[in-house]
């Protein structure tokens, strides 16, 4: 299992942040770093199952293993989903974690993923973009 850690400073507070990685409308803006056309299906409640998908109805499934709102949320990863259908996967303690800390409106994010070495490249080509659009929506969006 791989760790990777990824970092960036947001002038916003946190709940604006939050917002912005979790709101419907701006998880689909900051997350097309990923691929276009992301979404999630599922509620942000601690022990939910969460399903990460694209347009094909292509992606993984989770569960909501921690949950502090504005603060905290880590996703427990169990499988891949392929046109719709979910396929379990042992991926061990594949998780992925993010947690904002806030000091006098300005909020550090941090997200602390576990992946398999597979996937290493892939999110550390594509998660700083990520983060910048998160940044880029949170100081500029009203």
């Amino acid at each position: 299992m791989e760790k990777l850690n990824f970092d960036i400073q947001i002038n916003a507070e946190a709940i604006k942040v939050w917002s912005v990685l979790w709101d419907d409308f701006s998880f689909r803006q900051w997350t097309s770093a990923f691929t276009e056309g992301s979404f999630y299906q599922g509620n942000l409640e601690e022990g939910n199952i969460i399903k990460f998908l694209d347009p094909k109805n292509n992606g993984m499934y989770s569960k909501i293993v921690n949950l502090i709102p504005n603060e905290e949320i880590t996703f427990l990863h169990l499988g891949e989903i392929h046109e719709g259908i979910e396929t379990p996967r042992d991926w061990g303690e594949a998780t992925e974690k993010y947690v904002l800390t806030e000091n006098e409106n300005i909020t550090h994010l941090h997200v602390e993923i576990n992946t398999s070495e597979e996937f290493k490249p892939f999110f550390e080509e594509k998660f700083p973009n990520a983060l910048s659009n998160v940044k880029h929506l949170s100081e500029n969006q009203l």
